[in-house]
């Protein structure tokens, strides 16, 4: 299973973006095998608008399951829902930490946005 978990850098101890669409990266993390891949965000950062619905089809393009975040928009959470991609939030400080998280069935799973409109 591939998990998406939005992040500041490239790396496992890269701090979490809070951020869903306008995450720097996303780090593709295969729990079957514990290998990670960089998906940019660059095109949706830098998007004057649909930040959200862009990364939504970024990670479900790289095939994602799920996605760790710290925050979801509402269109970027619907986007995600019609692609069949869960969405856990955390607050977790590292991607590292975060995926521990998930692994160790801290995360639930979110039912809807934590977040309206931009921010």
């Amino acid at each position: 299973m591939i998990i998406a978990v939005s992040s500041q850098g490239q790396e496992l101890k890269s701090p979490l973006d809070p951020r869903f669409g306008r995450a720097a990266h996303f780090i593709l993390y295969d729990t079957e095998n514990d290998s990670f891949a960089i998906l940019n965000n660059e095109p949706s950062l830098n998007a004057a608008q649909g930040a959200g619905i862009q990364a939504a089809q970024a990670v479900s393009r790289g095939k994602a399951e799920a996605v760790i975040t710290g925050h979801c928009g509402p269109k970027a959470f619907s986007a995600l829902q019609a692609g069949g991609i869960a969405v856990y939030l955390c607050k977790e400080n590292t991607v590292e930490e975060a995926i521990q998280a998930y692994k160790k069935g801290r995360l639930e799973q979110a039912e809807e946005a934590d977040r309206s409109g931009h921010w």
